[in-house]
Formats: C-alpha cells, sequence, structure tokens
C-alpha cells in the first residue's frame, strides 16, 4: 500500500511525537511506502528524527499560516499517488477532503482524532461544517474510549467511529523501580506542553503545600505568552527557588529516570503519551482524575480530583514517606504501560488499512 499522513507540522506535541515512533512501523518491512505531508514544513527534531528512519518528507511552506485556505490548492499535487491519506489535527482533517474534491484522488480517508474536545464544538455554527468534514473519512480513529464517546454525542454514532488505542515504544522508557527509602530530597517531574487543557496551575499550587525539600520540574514549551504568564505564576506563590522551567528536552527518558514522583495535571487529555512514558519508567504517577488520564491510570497510578491541589500535594507527600506504597504503585504502572506498547497500535493501524484497501481480502 501506498500511505501519506498530513499534519500541520512536527512542533512538539503529542500527535507529532506519535508519529516519530508510529510511521517507520506503519512500513510493515518495506511491504508499505509511507510518506508525510507538513502544512508547516520548519525543521524539528522531530522532523529529523522521521527523516532519519527513513520517511519521505513533504513540506507545503516554512510559515504557520496552517489554516490559510492556499493551502488546499498546494497539497493536491500530494494526493493522487497513494492508497490511503490519513489526517490529524484540525486543519489537515478539513483541507485535505476538499482538496481530493479538486484532483482525480482516489485514496481512502482516514483520520484520528486526537483530543476528548476541543473549542470547535462549543460554537454551534462549525457544527455543520464538522458533519460535513467527518463523513469524508472511511475511518475515524479515536485514541481511546472517551474521545470516541465524546465525538458520538457530538456528530452522532457512525461505523466509521472506532477506537485504537494510542501507543508509546515503551521499551526507551522502561527503567528499575526506585528505592527511595534513604532519600531526604525529592523531584517532582511533569511533562507536558504549556498548553490551554494543561493544568500546570494547581501542581505549582499543590507545592506550596509540601516542605521545602520537594523541588518542582516543568518540562515542555508552549507560546510564549502561556510560558511567561506561568513562571509569573510561580514568582507570585513564592515558588521561584523551587521549581524549573526546562523547555523543550530530548531526552525524556533521563529527566523521568531521575525524578522521584510524576504528575500530569490537566484539565482534559485524548490519551496522554507522556502518561504512558511516565508511567513505564519505574515512577509513580498521579493525575487528574479527568477524560484521557482516568482510563489509563486508574487502577494503577493514583489520580486526584481535578484542580485539588491540596489532595494532589497529600497523594505525592504520601508516595514519597512510604517507599514499599511508592515501589508497588510504581509495578503497577510498569504494568499498565505495557498494555500501551507502540507495536500494538501500529498492528491495528495495518490492519485497518487492510480492511479498507482490501475488503474482501
Amino acid at each position: 500500500m501506498r500511505i501519506l499522513h498530513v499534519i500541520t507540522s512536527l512542533y512538539t506535541g503529542g500527535a507529532e511525537h506519535l508519529l516519530v515512533d508510529l510511521l517507520p512501523l506503519l512500513k510493515d518491512n518495506g511491504k508499505n511506502q509511507v510518506d508525510l505531508l507538513l502544512i508547516n514544513g520548519v525543521e524539528t527534531a522531530f522532523k529529523k528524527a522521521i527523516q532519519q528512519a527513513g520517511i519521505q518528507v513533504f513540506s507545503l511552506s516554512s510559515t504557520n499560516d496552517v489554516y490559510n485556505p492556499k493551502n488546499i490548492f498546494r497539497m493536491r499535487t500530494y494526493l493522487r499517488n497513494y492508497d490511503i491519506i490519513h489526517t490529524h489535527n484540525t486543519a489537515c482533517q478539513f483541507f485535505v477532503p476538499v482538496a481530493q474534491l479538486m484532483t482525480a484522488s482516489t485514496a481512502l480517508l482516514v483520520t484520528t482524532e486526537h483530543s476528548s474536545s476541543n473549542r470547535r464544538r462549543s460554537s454551534w455554527w462549525l457544527k455543520p461544517i464538522d458533519c460535513w468534514m467527518y463523513n469524508q473519512y472511511r475511518a475515524i480513529i479515536c485514541i481511546a474510549d472517551q474521545p470516541r464517546k465524546n465525538l458520538e454525542a457530538y456528530i452522532g454514532k457512525k461505523p466509521s467511529l472506532l477506537t485504537i488505542n494510542n501507543g508509546v515504544n515503551i521499551q526507551r522508557f522502561v527503567r528499575s523501580v526506585k528505592d527511595i527509602s534513604a532519600q531526604d530530597s525529592f523531584v517532582i517531574t511533569m511533562v507536558a506542553a504549556i498548553r490551554a487543557e494543561k493544568d500546570h496551575a494547581t501542581l505549582l499550587k499543590s507545592l506550596t503545600h509540601l516542605p521545602d525539600n520537594y523541588r518542582l520540574q516543568i518540562v515542555g514549551g508552549g507560546e510564549k505568552v502561556n510560558c511567561e504568564n506561568l513562571k509569573a505564576h510561580c514568582e507570585e506563590l513564592g515558588l521561584e527557588n523551587r521549581v524549573v522551567f526546562m523547555g523543550v528536552r530530548q531526552d525524556i527518558p533521563d529527566i523521568l529516570e531521575k525524578s522521584d514522583i510524576l504528575v500530569l495535571s490537566s484539565h482534559w487529555e485524548g490519551l496522554s503519551l507522556s502518561s504512558i512514558e511516565g508511567m513505564a519508567s519505574g515512577r509513580p504517577f498521579i493525575a487528574s482524575d479527568v477524560d484521557g488520564l482516568r482510563e489509563i491510570v486508574g487502577g494503577a497510578g493514583m489520580l486526584f480530583p481535578h484542580g485539588d491541589d491540596k489532595e494532589l500535594a497529600r497523594q505525592i507527600q504520601f508516595l514519597c514517606e512510604h517507599p514499599d506504597e511508592y515501589r508497588e504503585v510504581a509495578r503497577r504502572c510498569q504494568d499498565r504501560a505495557r498494555q500501551y506498547d507502540i507495536s500494538i497500535m501500529a498492528n491495528n493501524y495495518l490492519d485497518l488499512y487492510h480492511s479498507l484497501f482490501n475488503p474482501k481480502g
């Protein structure tokens, strides 16, 4: 099969990170041609990694104007030579079906919903456009059951809707379970881009309820204004000497290994890759009890009520002061993470592609 994935860019993000590990596996030992089309082809570490894995990457431009309708005309040439075209993110989800109407492409369209919600769903006038868009796809992959249920509530149940859980290259992150029984200071780490769906503020506030020997690392980038606002909030809380903003990093497995407690405080998620990576690392994982996290973390790691900084602080301190419970939670997290290995996801994608391309086969 000839397969083209389309995404807005390869800046840091969950969907972008996913493609780095997924696309090489979809080549299926050379049986398939797998290429990638970017609307914004800016050079990033993710783009370099995909190219080094032997994936051909096409780019429409090097600007961040991803919603420019001119991109519809620019992408037409790239749609003609594939059997499967698989889109990610809103601009690509809408532009590709429109562009296909203008070409002789007979490719089967597939898309992935990477989140449990988005701002479009609160605008009634966008719903007819969204319904038309989703109807152009032979398969709409939701990355967990809750995002699928939320999308069904928005556009109605459709046979094209299905769940394929996101996956992670687990072996990159697996480390032995840490022994903290002799420690007198602790490092909390949150790996997440500073975006609207993340709730860094609650994690920062939780630190005010913990002794001074608890420090926090925030790993991830974001828009400049969001990063500056979060740093300002940190200073307002008097935490500037206990919090390190590490920015975008490529050595996440090493950072997790050197941490003691991993937290993902969010308002909502689709299916968080960073939560799976953290759970694989041999460290206890604590997450907000929200869609997209409770399904992964519940029964393995620990969940705290959304926005409850005091309960989050209590859970962090409890684990650090009870080494046996610390180790047990870390072991459960690793067992859960293995259920989300990237190889399982890739096989499910390939099975879907074959069923669409060769339904009688």
